[in-house]
């Protein structure tokens, strides 16, 4: 069963951010494309950068379904941990390589901003390497908590990475606010009680309470609005 929390207190005041890795902190979906690519690839079928959006926020293993699915393709389970694990073997050769270059604009400033507010601040990935790609792009020292797929089972839109967020901050979910660039996400984010700010298209992620294109268009000021 999915976890869904109703918010008894929609005006509760925020304490917490909780962001998503991927699209909002660090574009690593170059990677995540090229590492399913190449899986595509040695299985006999092509895969695009449209059907790689359908991806965003999903875990591993059902981010492999449903290229196998793609390609009509059928494996065992045993088979699937294998291909599963080719996938990430290339996908974590290549983002040992990355740099604080690659932290996407805003992103440090903003960090910093809501820390120096005294905001609370944890990772709400599906990601299973974001502890890599922290410590490779230097911003694992502004999160009291992270919780990524090492921590949760469920893949979003089911809120429990958040869920877990907050409950590790010591904060009640409906003190929280969501920065997420995937409509999973943003559900996710809903579903938990929780506010929501999309990065990205305001026209895609339609349910968030404020969209913008990037960190560098946000201060520590913008939640109070929320």
């Amino acid at each position: 069963m999915q976890n869904t929390v109703n918010p008894t207190n929609t005006a509760a005041s925020i304490k917490a951010c909780l962001f998503d890795l991927d699209g909002v902190l660090v574009d690593t979906a170059v990677y995540h494309y090229k590492a399913w690519k190449r899986l595509a690839n040695s299985l006999g079928f092509d895969f695009t950068e449209e059907q790689n959006e359908h991806l965003k926020g999903i875990s591993r293993a059902e981010s492999l379904n449903r290229i196998l699915a793609w390609g009509n393709v059928e494996k065992s389970e045993a088979e699937k941990l294998e291909l599963a694990t080719l996938k990430n073997n290339w996908y974590v050769d290549m983002i040992s390589h990355m740099t604080p270059a690659e932290v996407l604009a805003g992103t440090v400033d903003f960090l910093t901003s809501v820390r120096k507010d005294g905001y609370l601040v944890a990772l709400g990935s599906a990601s299973k390497n974001s502890g890599i790609i922290l410590e490779k792009t230097n911003l694992a020292h502004f999160f009291d908590a992270i919780v990524d797929g090492n921590l949760v089972s469920a893949s979003k839109p089911d809120p429990e990475v958040f869920l877990k967020g907050a409950e590790l901050l010591g904060v009640a979910p409906n003190q929280c606010v969501v920065f997420e660039d995937a409509v999973a996400g943003i559900e996710a984010a809903k579903r938990g009680g929780m506010k929501a700010i999309g990065i990205g298209n305001k026209n895609v992620l339609t349910r968030a309470d404020m969209v913008v294109s990037g960190l560098d268009k946000l201060t520590s000021q913008d939640l109070k609005r929320l």
